[in-house]
């Protein structure tokens, strides 16, 4: 593998689309299953967030969020998931309005309880996580847009980390991840604990920070069918996370 703090290869070949595409492959069940899986991994807390933004309670909100998966996952995939109507974080919302709108809570909460579910809850623990969140007065689809773009932040975060510990640069990415977060400790004392000078410090900090651009490049290039929409969804994913905290 390469040095997480040198520039890695821009290159990224698999979209959440291309996910789709093999998700409606009813003649190979074990990969459309797997596709919904990674789906369901990347969608199911942003989803979730956006069903209790509408007023739904947490045991409504869980059952309906693994009932809409549950729905996708009886049909291998979603049937009219299409590139050319635009990103997909966009379309799956779509989907889970049309879901709401057509589905009676009965119909919905017997979903969950028939069949393998769709993922554990206990190991996601959304409430916990929603608990934590800022204030939910907002419109529900800016929040659905905001936990889009956490989750994907974090999903870079978490591969940089991943690369990091693969490398042995554990300890560097540790003194170093504040300088992506916005809380970062004095630079002359991170230099000191890693043992650097401020200049290799910098130069550190520099790399750690094309690297994670290039780790969340890759995140966003999965969500759009079009590589030239990247920059576009970048920006968005911007203007997304500035409601954080606000």
């Amino acid at each position: 593998m390469t040095d997480p703090l040198a520039p890695g290869p821009k290159g990224f070949h698999t979209t959440h689309w291309s996910l789709v595409a093999a998700a409606k492959t009813e003649a190979d069940h074990a990969r459309a299953r797997e596709a919904l899986e990674e789906l369901c991994r990347l969608y199911w807390y942003p989803l979730y967030a956006f069903v209790r933004d509408r007023g739904h309670p947490s045991h409504e909100a869980q059952d309906l969020t693994q009932a809409f998966f549950v729905r996708v996952f009886e049909t291998y995939g979603l049937a009219t998931a299409d590139p050319a109507r635009g990103r997909f974080r966009s379309y799956l919302l779509g989907a889970m309005k049309h879901f709401l709108a057509n589905e009676s809570r009965r119909a919905r909460t017997r979903k969950r309880g028939g069949g393998e579910p769709v993922l554990e809850l206990d190991a996601l623990d959304p409430e916990k996580r929603y608990a934590l969140e800022p204030a939910h007065s907002e419109d529900p689809d800016a929040g659905f847009d905001r936990e889009w773009a956490l989750e994907s932040t974090a999903r870079a975060m978490e591969a940089l980390r991943a690369e990091s510990e693969a490398n042995g640069k554990s300890e560097t990415f540790e003194g170093l991840k504040g300088s992506l977060t916005g809380v970062e400790l004095a630079r002359g004392e991170t230099a000191e604990t890693l043992g650097m000078t401020e200049g290799a410090l910098k130069v550190a900090v520099h790399r750690l920070r094309q690297r994670y651009r290039e780790l969340l490049r890759a995140e966003i290039a999965k969500t759009v069918a079009d590589p030239s929409d990247v920059d576009d969804e970048l920006r968005y994913l911007v203007t997304a996370l500035r409601g954080v905290g606000s």
